[in-house]
């Protein structure tokens, strides 16, 4: 009888030990330069310039998840967001609006949040507001689109996080939202699984460089979660440069414009996989309103592209389990579309 083993040194037990997402990665720019050798190229700096543009955000975002984790702030975290519910979501929800993060640049924080014990509902109302509108957002929509647009944009941040917050709070008890993060995610943060009244947490040491064990903390934590965001994200931009590519601007114009009933929610679904980043979509839908657009269309598109867009939902899918990610999803989509249906409404 043959032996059907696989050997440590075969290419198949290569292949089930590495890392399937930059195997994808691989495989996608191979398949590219067999077929589509001038798309490569297109493809390859489209993924260049837009991890290039959100680097300083990731950086930034990254530092201060291992930062938390280093001095032990993360715990201390813990214990105020699982005070009163509705201080803890509201607070969240306004403080999201308020970040300067986007919605790739958020996702360290939220691991390190999840992973320190925090409840998922301020967790799930900062999340939801805080990647569709900051402080740099505002101007650059007001100057563009108008304070109006701008404002109803800000006001529907903190909405939709608190719509959030308090419908992840009605079904967090239940089974299907338990351990929210995906077994495999650890992200450095050391997590202690016990119950937040039960802990011992370490206090707060600032000058956590003075630690050997802390430096290393911050060390681990920031190689771990910056591979991670590196890898999801280079996929991301590198699938979101053959939409780009293949779907065009004057195709979804023409479908988003009129007085269409559709519009709206369309807008939303459209917004999804052909939203770039904040500052690149601004332009692009102030040039589809003047082509006729409707303006809560507009809102639709904005909102859901910010919270729901292809680099952001893979991060997420990474990060947390199925139904945490559908749930996510479900809030964006819902918020969105009512979003562009008020400013519709208000509109007219």
């Amino acid at each position: 009888m043959s032996d059907t083993s696989i050997s440590p040194a075969s290419p198949l037990a290569w292949l089930k030990k590495a890392d399937k997402v930059i195997l994808t990665i691989i495989g996608v720019f191979a398949g590219l330069l067999i077929f589509l050798p001038d798309q490569a190229l297109d493809s390859a700096i489209f993924t260049g310039q837009s991890l290039g543009g959100i680097i300083i955000f990731l950086i930034v975002a990254v530092s201060l998840a291992a930062w938390a984790t280093a001095t032990g702030l993360d715990k201390q975290i813990a214990h105020v967001f699982s005070g009163n519910p509705t201080k803890t979501i509201i607070l969240a929800a306004l403080f999201g609006a308020l970040s300067p993060f986007c919605s790739c640049g958020v996702v360290p924080i939220i691991a390190g949040l999840l992973a320190a014990g925090v409840p998922l509902a301020p967790v799930m109302a900062f999340w939801i507001a805080s990647p569709i509108m900051d402080p740099s957002m505002f101007f650059v929509t007001s100057a563009v689109l108008g304070i109006p647009f701008a404002a109803a944009k800000t006001i529907a941040a903190v909405v939709m996080g608190l719509g959030a917050g308090f419908a992840m709070h009605v079904f967090a008890k239940s089974a299907v939202f338990a351990n929210p993060l995906r077994p495999m995610v650890t992200m450095g943060c050391g997590t202690n699984t016990a119950p937040l009244a039960e802990r011992t947490d370490p206090e707060i040491v600032w000058k956590f460089w003075q630690h050997e064990e802390r430096r290393a903390k911050f060390v681990g934590s920031t190689k771990e979660t910056g591979w991670f965001l590196l890898r999801w994200l280079t996929l991301a931009f590198l699938l979101e440069s053959l939409m780009v590519a293949y779907l065009p601007a004057d195709f979804v114009g023409s479908w988003l414009g009129g007085d269409n009933w559709w519009s709206i929610p369309l807008g939303v679904f459209v917004g999804i996989p052909t939203y770039l980043n904040g500052y690149a979509a601004v332009p692009t839908i102030d040039a589809l309103l003047n082509l006729g657009m409707m303006p809560g269309a507009a809102m639709s598109f904005l909102i859901a592209g910010s919270v729901t867009s292809i680099p952001a939902a893979m991060a997420v899918f990474a990060l947390v389990r199925l139904p945490i990610f559908g749930f996510y999803i479900l809030l964006g989509v819902v918020g969105a579309t009512l979003s562009g249906i008020a400013w519709q409404v208000t509109m007219f």
